[in-house]
């Protein structure tokens, strides 16, 4: 090899091994500094498309699961049901999995049903979760050590995080944002609101992924329980598009904190999915935004009026936007 000298067949073989070696660590250092440096450094979970080049998401919403309770013994029924049918890279739900203590257990009893079958789940809390004996903190902990979660170890009280998706390659697609939409302030008397420090937060890791791709957003999805203002102010405009079933207002704080602007300015979100409101599945568009509640998952522990299912969300690495339904009971799709 060139360099090596051949006065000493064995020190010169050994010598240009350990150049050969040197070199190829140099080489290895070198792609994993530039590779550091192309990842944001709040990169947190990272997932990728399946060999089809797609990458499918189930969201599960509103479980309301009380233990021991046979009222409930249709949502975990359903819940089978739809991972049987859709099989998913990707299992989201979007809060208020808790409606009776204890709380721990009816998080694991749920949980445990998509952790067992190997797929796996991310969490984002509802209002109600915190309700029944344990803090969204002490639940987190939780979660995250149910096998198969895709939650990062929690930094401090902060319980937004991100996930990646990325080709066959191995390049950035797509990024999941789960977002803690807060809960119910019983001072006030109001649903609470996605905080500043929360949109400060988004803004910067939406601008941090948008510079380590060439400057240009990474097309997103968010999920979160509480809806936004704007989607119930879309929902009664009547030049709105809206798609999907609406029996009840849009129950969003009434103070506007500002994330819709953010996610718009941005200009990285595609879609935003939430829970909430029972007995609306609609999805309706804001600017570029599409708006959509999931289906109703729970059984007849607390009010609904819709059969109770699951929405369903597609991503194809090849094409941009995404594809979306609800699957309901026996496998139907609307």
């Amino acid at each position: 090899m060139a360099g090596c000298k051949k006065d000493d067949p064995i020190v010169s073989e050994i010598k240009c091994d350990t150049d050969v070696f040197l070199l190829t660590m140099k080489q290895i250092l070198s792609a994993l500094i530039a590779l550091t440096l192309a990842i944001p450094a709040f990169s947190q979970t990272r997932m990728s498309f399946n060999r089809k080049g797609e990458f499918k998401i189930v969201q599960f919403t509103d479980v309301h699961y009380i233990p021991d309770d046979p009222r409930s013994d249709i949502a975990l029924e359903r819940i089978r049901e739809v991972l049987k049918v859709e099989k998913p890279d990707l299992v989201v739900f979007t809060g208020d999995v808790a409606c009776g203590k204890p709380a721990d257990k009816a998080m694991e009893t749920v949980m445990r049903l998509v952790s067992e079958r190997k797929i796996p789940f991310a969490f984002t809390f509802g209002n109600h979760d915190k309700e029944f004996g344990f803090s969204n903190e002490e639940l987190y902990d939780l979660i995250h050590t149910i096998p198969y979660n895709m939650l990062p170890p929690r930094d401090g009280g902060c319980i937004d995080f991100e996930i990646e998706l990325t080709g066959r390659d191995g390049h950035l697609v797509n990024v999941l944002y789960m977002i803690d939409s807060q809960s119910y302030d019983w001072e006030i008397k109001q649903y609470e609101w996605i905080l500043p420090e929360q949109i400060e937060r988004f803004r910067k890791v939406s601008a941090d992924y948008a510079a380590a791709n060439d400057g240009k957003p990474v097309p997103s999805l968010a999920f979160f329980h509480i809806p936004l203002p704007e989607m119930g102010q879309a929902a009664e405009n009547q030049r709105a598009p809206l798609w999907g079933t609406r029996m009840e207002r849009c129950c969003s704080p009434d103070y506007n904190s500002g994330m819709y602007t953010a996610m718009s300015e941005c200009g990285n979100i595609m879609a935003i999915f939430n829970g909430h409101d029972h007995d609306n599945d609609y999805v309706t568009k804001v600017g570029d935004i599409y708006m959509c509640y999931g289906r109703y998952t729970g059984g007849d522990t607390t009010y609904n009026h819709l059969s109770n299912g699951a929405r369903v969300i597609l991503l194809r690495e090849d094409r941009p936007g995404f594809e979306t339904w609800i699957t309901l009971k026996g496998g139907q799709r609307i």
